[in-house]
């Protein structure tokens, strides 16, 4: 007599109602992982600006502020900094001065719509002259 081997259909969708739950556990979590280490270029250019801006404050007793975006579009419009943007830059920065003397500044990055991670949340980034780098809104936890 021979014996049959094999799995029958039960075990196999219990199988796969298994994975199906373990996919549905896990991609939120990736995809908030993958938010967060598409913020890792708004942190890095940021603190470059706030160390590009320190030592143009030593040469110049003054923060360098301009009047326009840095953007994908747009990668030198921080040259006086020696601030070069990589391709493809997700980010837009800014730098905005709450004085006439610039002796203070803010940076901010924001990424243009739809966001990080395609919901309607943005992601915005500052960092001030005393190196305090926060989220004004976080698209990896929203």
């Amino acid at each position: 007599m021979r014996q049959e081997r094999g799995f029958t259909l039960i075990e196999l969708m219990i199988v796969v109602v298994i994975i199906g739950i373990l996919a549905a556990l896990a991609l939120p979590r990736f995809m908030a992982a993958s938010a967060k280490a598409k913020q890792g270029e708004a942190k890095g250019v940021l603190k470059q600006i706030y160390v590009l801006q320190a030592a143009y404050r030593q040469e110049y007793d003054r923060y360098w502020i301009v009047g326009g975006t840095m953007d994908a579009a747009n990668p030198s419009t921080f040259d006086r900094l020696g601030l070069d943007l990589a391709q493809p830059a997700r980010y837009a920065y800014t730098l905005t001065s709450a004085d006439a003397g610039a002796t203070t500044f803010t940076a901010t990055a924001t990424v243009a719509a739809p966001g990080l991670d395609d919901d309607p949340a943005p992601d915005t980034w500052t960092i001030n002259e005393g190196g305090i780098l926060q989220a004004v809104s976080d698209d990896a936890t929203q």
